[in-house]
């Protein structure tokens, strides 16, 4: 050891989870609202969860694009000008499952807060001249992610992955978006947009049972029964020949692999997320080590289970240079041959559940990070509990479990692969190691 040599101290112990205190009420229409108090700082976060389903996937994207255009009474701007008033502000998105509204204010503005939302849910306009903007602007934006490598990646994975169900496809095309208008978006407004089986999270400096108070008295008036469509079960991965998508000329093949997951509530998911973990879920991981640290083919692997309604699924990816396509997915499968074969050493397992249970700490230590878990978490019917029994279980898996899990979920021969790259260079090499069918891109 050099003079310069500083030897780094022991991992401190894990602090106790705390769960902060909350509050939960089911309203007359149907929606679920919960409030947790978090007095960080003199804000509130605001999380809306309406499922819904795999409608028309251009209709359902423009919807959420364009929700808070305009109501009845207020236009967009006037909308964003009554937010700032109280220091707040809204969003939309959509998911493969589900339409969210989020937004964070000050707390004393969330009765404020809380009756725009409620314009907006029960009287949104979709003007015209904002659908076309905001129609234009989605068909530019999906059409500089079809020039992409990543979104070209995923969305042949997705393909690979899900085959005949609503999961396959999850980015509309242009022409699709082109093609809605602004009457289609009132009717899915009227048909989706409801209290039904929705879940409101408020998070922040609040009294939990006066914020439930607040949004019983806001959104009384927004009715109508669920008309979502409920998904079919994902199907289960089928292995077969690795699927590479042709892009003549590329410089970099893009590497996907999927495994077999389980949901957040099965009994094997918290040694699912350590045995991840030392696969490739962190920067400190095999897989990591093994292609960028020791052979330098990637920058950043990375690998995850990804938790949806219909089914749970390890996706795993890198970028590597077209030359080291081959061997980086040589050295891929032999990581995952290892998981699946051989237990992780004790010291190994110790780092990755510190790792775990340091992340659940810091994804709660915001207002905005407690409020984005506890609505995932309301999604899939769970509360923040779970969240206290998850880290009791990462604290007690063992090197058996994790070997258990490895064999159960990592064995090579259970993943589907695609790669997306030059066929004229890769393919002879990709051969070599497995069978390979090929398509365009």
């Amino acid at each position: 050891m050099t003079a310069n040599t500083r030897v780094l101290p022991p991992l401190g112990p894990t602090r106790r989870l705390k769960l902060p205190k909350q509050a939960e009420r089911r309203l007359p229409n149907g929606l679920t609202v919960l409030a947790v108090r978090r007095p960080a700082v003199p804000l509130v976060e605001l999380r809306l969860w309406m499922p819904f389903g795999r409608t028309h996937l251009a209709r359902g994207a423009m919807l959420a694009e364009t929700v808070l255009a305009g109501t009845g009474t207020l236009t967009a701007t006037q909308i964003a000008a009554e937010l700032q008033k109280v220091g707040g502000g809204l969003s939309a998105g959509a998911d493969p499952d589900r339409l969210m509204l989020s937004g964070a204010g000050l707390v004393t503005g969330l009765d404020r807060m809380l009756e725009i939302l409620a314009d907006v849910l029960t009287d949104a306009s979709y003007p015209a001249d904002w659908v076309q903007t905001e129609r234009d602007r989605l068909v530019d934006r999906i059409q500089v992610a079809q020039s992409q490598p990543a979104h070209l990646a995923r969305t042949a994975l997705l393909r690979r992955i899900y085959g005949r169900h609503p999961y396959a496809v999850q980015t509309p095309e242009p022409e699709q978006v082109r093609a809605v208008r602004p009457a289609a978006l009132r009717r899915l407004h009227a048909e989706r947009v409801h209290p039904a089986e929705a879940v409101l999270v408020l998070v922040g400096d609040v009294q939990p049972e006066r914020a439930l108070d607040a949004a019983e008295k806001a959104l009384a008036g927004w009715t109508g029964d669920s008309r979502g469509v409920d998904l079919p079960p994902a199907p289960p991965l089928e292995p077969g020949p690795l699927l590479l998508v042709d892009r003549p000329g590329a410089v970099q093949s893009s590497l996907r692999i999927a495994l077999p997951a389980v949901p957040r509530t099965h009994p094997d998911h918290a040694a699912l997320q350590l045995a991840n973990l030392i696969f490739g879920g962190y920067f400190s991981s095999r897989w990591t080590e093994n292609i960028r640290e020791d052979k330098g083919y990637t920058y950043g692997p990375h690998s995850s289970v990804e938790h949806s309604v219909a089914g749970s699924v390890l996706v795993a990816g890198a970028e590597v240079a077209t030359e080291v396509t081959a061997p980086a997915l040589l050295e891929t499968t032999y990581e995952l041959g290892r998981l699946a074969s051989v237990p992780p050493g004790a010291d190994e397992l110790a780092q990755a559940r510190q790792y775990a249970l340091g992340t659940l700490q810091l994804g709660i230590s915001t207002q905005a990070g407690l409020a984005a878990l506890t609505s995932a978490y309301a999604g899939n019917g769970l509360r923040l509990d779970f969240l206290a029994e998850h880290a009791a279980r990462l604290a007690k898996t063992t090197v058996d479990d994790i070997a258990e899990v490895g064999a159960r979920y990592f064995a090579p021969a259970r993943a589907v692969v695609v790669v997306l790259g030059d066929a004229e260079r890769v393919a002879g090499p990709l051969a070599a190691l497995t069978p390979v069918r090929t398509e365009s891109a």
